[in-house]
């Protein structure tokens, strides 16, 4: 798997892209890049009022991502590789779900200006599942900033996210349907999913087991 040098993976809450970022990065000896939602001072605050907390919720993280990527602006080419467990360009489509008008058009403004020049990732993986399967999952990890995530939010997030990767194109996608496999506890899966991308021959392929 040496032609990624940089792999991201996403997918809406409760789709196990954490839990699956980390297990690629320890396979790959590589460097895992990882969001930390439970420094967002704002973040509790918004499941519970999204209209008042949206916008320093999701500024919040556009900062906290910029800094994470700024080291592969001028990527190392004898260091290691590195996997994320997002992708900056999908950054607008919680603020689209989230930010009026106007706070969407200083949002945007500021995006351009901070989007650090990173290097595209050699692929993305998707993880798709289903919202109520969203839900059982985020309320199972009981995280204290998630407690009030709705399943009307993770439903919209989840048509949001096949939306957004209907369009994306600027990286290989491998499109996983996670409903019936579990990376964290499942060898088999995580071995099945390793050989399935080391399979892959076009910029766009599905993974579905049913």
């Amino acid at each position: 798997m040496e032609r990624w040098r940089f792999i991201a993976v996403e997918g809406p809450i409760g789709a196990g892209k954490t839990s699956l970022a980390r297990r690629l990065a320890a396979r790959l000896a590589a460097d895992a890049l990882l969001e930390q939602p439970s420094e967002n001072p704002f973040l509790a605050r918004f499941y519970q009022d999204m209209p008042r907390f949206a916008l320093p919720a999701q500024l919040f993280f556009l900062f906290q991502r910029a800094r994470l990527l700024e080291p592969l602006a001028q990527p190392d080419m004898f260091g290691r590789a590195t996997v994320s467990d997002f992708l900056i360009d999908k950054d607008p489509l919680f603020a689209r779900v989230t930010l009026s008008a106007d706070e969407l058009a200083l949002y945007q403004r500021i995006f351009e200006a901070l989007r650090p020049r990173s290097p595209a990732p050699d692929l993305v993986i998707y993880l798709q599942a289903r919202h109520e399967t969203l839900a059982e999952r985020v309320r199972r990890r009981a995280a204290a900033h998630e407690r009030g995530i709705s399943d009307e939010y993770l439903a919209l997030l989840a048509e949001s996210y096949a939306r957004f990767f209907y369009h994306y194109a600027a990286a290989p996608v491998l499109i996983v349907n996670s409903e019936n496999l579990n990376f964290v506890d499942r060898d088999a899966d995580f071995e099945l999913l390793v050989s399935r991308m080391k399979a892959m021959k076009s910029r766009r392929e599905y993974f579905n087991v049913a």
